[in-house]
């Protein structure tokens, strides 16, 4: 089941922007390809929050497997850098509309899962 938060939402960053979107937040390493910076209209760009470079390579090489591929992005999300870009996110969602931008085909198999799954409110918050 998806996680439950009404203020996160996740869309590929080649959708045109909605006026529901409020804080766009492109949570890809790399800049999208074939995307003016000046018509991606986003609003931050946390790369502590992105998948390190070595982790996305082994995802999409012949031995990444998803549910790998998240729990080893769950320990990264651990660091100082992404837990306090995170920790500022979950923040800004408890808050106002966040929408999760990526150039992921699939977002639903990305780290995009995981993010909205971490922004989700826990119990007793």
């Amino acid at each position: 089941m998806p996680p439950s938060n009404p203020h996160v939402h996740v869309r590929r960053i080649y959708e045109p922007p909605s006026p529901d979107d409020g804080v766009r937040v492109l949570v890809d390493r790399l800049w999208p390809r074939g995307l003016a910076k000046t018509d991606a209209h986003i609003d931050e760009w946390p790369k502590a929050l992105t998948p390190s470079t070595e982790l996305r390579r082994w995802y999409h090489g012949p031995e990444g497997e998803y549910a790998e591929f998240c729990r080893r992005y769950e320990a990264e999300l651990a660091a100082p850098d992404a837990a306090a870009a995170l920790d500022r996110l979950r923040e800004m969602a408890a808050r106002e509309t966040v929408t999760l931008l990526t150039a992921a085909k699939d977002p639903s198999a990305s780290h995009t899962s995981v993010l909205e799954r971490e922004l989700a409110p826990r119990a007793g918050e």
